[in-house]
């Protein structure tokens, strides 16, 4: 007995973790999985019965004269850019504390998307390539292209996986000087090639313009402007992109792109692929050592989204059932299998829900750090909105019931994203497609509904 309390005493050796606490989901989020793979599943059986689908007409509410052109608004912003992008060299190192950073990570690429899923395409008001682009090219008298028209979406795709590489992978992609000089650049090159195009292809190269563009299809409300008057429509979500033509193959790489960089942005944080690619969460070795592998799981998350997506579009047209009877006496007739490109433009309602979902913790936490360096913008105790001094407040994600009305959000967002798609897709389904035609979209759906969800759930 002496010599076992003498073993119990004896010091050893111990390991802590000195990480902040990650945040778990302790919710039974199998239950929730389980019922919206059923919900998705059950809302394809509408190809049975399109009569049940909804009527997708928009309606006008109101119009009003356009007081503000687009130049204006765009100027304004190019000239707040301007202004970020100083303060991103003289502000505060610290990326919670600069407004570089946070409008960038933030506003742009957080709040704004969500804004567009709702309230239509708020980019092109503050888009800041449109003025400083048609100006320029006015002042140089220059009204032809160089011929990027041809390439299509490329140049955008390039942006954006550049984008994601800087965001997801670069080595510091939240300091405010190098985030400077990768605004300045980016800026700079668009706007070379705007003024030797035409601000016209801003609409196809540009991939913030692209991105916005497309997700703000997907709006309930959206507004419409013919000269100097602005109305305001209302229709169902999505009623926008039935009247949108097929997508081309550069557009396609651009949609699956924006769908597996959202995807890789919350998988690589998950326990299950730090461990696939050898990592201990808890003992991380920091992001240069990752960058190679992370780059690999960028471009491989890229073409298993698109290979999966273009095999549920290529396979559906293979179960359309050809004609058995001859008719008056000669060979049955062959059927030309349908054509389910168009259903591509449907992803866009995933793409749309699940970046809401996957940002939407994230604006409620470096939203309030934004709120505070727009009071005060070089952090020397100024008060621009007249705000008193206030502390950043991350208290709620302890709170059990808080957390699980952010799941439900997070949910209702990933479910609802998800049925849209399968509603679009059966409207843009050609007349005469058999419903077994749905079958392996719709099992894609289901796939990427679970998916989604158990990104968001996973620790």
């Amino acid at each position: 007995m002496r010599l076992a309390a003498i073993i119990c005493l004896m010091p050893g050796v111990a390991l802590a973790c000195a990480l902040p606490p990650s945040i778990i989901m302790t919710l039974p989020t199998d239950y929730y999985m389980l019922g919206a793979a059923m919900t998705v599943a059950v809302t394809g059986l509408l190809a049975t019965s399109p009569r049940l689908l909804p009527r997708m007409t928009a309606r006008s509410l109101f119009s009003w004269p356009v007081f503000l052109p687009v130049i204006a608004t765009s100027y304004a912003a190019w000239i707040v850019l301007l202004a970020l992008v100083l303060i991103g060299f003289l502000g505060a190192r610290d990326p919670m504390h600069n407004l570089l950073t946070l409008t960038i990570w933030t506003v742009i690429w957080v709040a704004l998307p969500m804004g567009c899923t709702l309230f239509g395409n708020l980019w092109r008001a503050v888009n800041p390539w449109i003025a400083p682009i048609r100006l320029t090219r006015h002042l140089l008298g220059r009204t032809g292209g160089i011929g990027l028209a041809r390439v299509g979406h490329v140049p955008a795709v390039i942006g954006l996986f550049g984008f994601f590489w800087f965001y997801i992978i670069s080595m510091s992609p939240d300091d405010p000087q190098t985030l400077a000089i990768a605004t300045a650049s980016y800026w700079l090159v668009i706007f070379v090639l705007g003024v030797a195009e035409g601000e016209d292809w801003l609409q196809d190269g540009e991939f913030l313009t692209v991105y916005f563009g497309y997700i703000s299809k997907i709006a309930p409300f959206w507004l419409e402007i013919d000269g100097t008057r602005a109305t305001l429509k209302l229709g169902w979500p999505g009623t926008q992109i039935l009247s949108m033509p097929a997508l081309t193959p550069s557009a396609i790489g651009f949609v699956t792109l924006a769908l597996a960089g959202l995807t890789f942005d919350g998988l690589r944080e998950t326990f299950w692929y730090m461990g696939l690619i050898g990592e201990n969460p808890l003992e991380f070795t920091g992001r240069s050592a990752v960058i190679g592998i992370n780059s690999f799981g960028l471009v491989a998350t890229w073409g298993v989204t698109a290979a999966t997506i273009m095999a549920a579009l290529h396979a559906g047209p293979m179960l359309q059932r050809q004609p058995t009877l001859a008719m008056a006496g000669g060979p049955a007739p062959r059927l030309e299998r349908p054509n389910l490109m168009p259903v591509m433009l449907s992803f866009l309602a995933i793409a749309a829900g699940y970046h809401a979902a996957h940002y939407l913790t994230t604006l409620l936490t470096a939203g309030q750090y934004t709120i505070f360096a727009i009071n005060d913008p070089l952090f020397q105790g100024d008060a621009f909105l007249g705000l008193p001094p206030f502390y950043v407040s991350m208290g709620f994600l302890t709170d059990r019931s808080v957390m699980t009305l952010i799941w439900n959000t997070q949910f209702a967002l990933i479910l609802g994203a998800h049925i849209l798609a399968v509603i679009l897709a059966l409207r843009l389904t050609p007349a005469g497609v058999q419903a077994r035609v749905h079958f392996p979209l719709t099992a894609l759906m289901v796939g990427y509904t679970v998916t989604g969800l158990w990104l968001l759930a996973s620790p």
